[in-house]
């Protein structure tokens, strides 16, 4: 036994947890599993988990009164082919785009944030 601690998965509010995960199992190429009050999306690069909330409000973005809490971050090749796919699969374009060079930020069908990135990972100082 160890002390080591590990990154596993994140689990996200939604109000019908596999109807959440059909739409990231749809734009990421994973399977979706569960039902509507918890379901598991598994893709190719991770796992990501939703558990039905009743009394889920969708987030405003960028501010208001129902802060974000978290947004997730999908690396991709090309923003505008696979920001007509995920237009297609439901999810909405928000109106502010503060990083348009290199990441757009979408809305979920639940209404969370997620971007689109052609960064790998978010360029942070030292």
């Amino acid at each position: 036994m160890s002390d080591l601690i590990r990154l596993s998965m994140t689990t996200v509010n939604a109000p019908d947890a596999i109807a959440l995960a059909r739409f990231y199992a749809e734009i990421t190429g994973g399977v979706a599993r569960g039902d509507e009050h918890w379901a598991l999306v598994e893709g190719p690069n991770g796992a990501l988990g939703f558990q039905q909330v009743d009394d889920h409000r969708p987030p405003t973005w960028p501010g208001g009164e129902v802060g974000m809490q978290m947004h997730l971050e999908l690396v991709v090749d090309d923003l505008e082919a696979t920001g007509a796919r995920v237009l297609a699969a439901g999810a909405t374009r928000f109106e502010h785009q503060p990083n348009a060079d290199h990441c757009l930020v979408y809305a979920d069908p639940a209404g969370h944030p997620f971007c689109l990135s052609t960064w790998e990972l978010p360029r942070v100082a030292d």
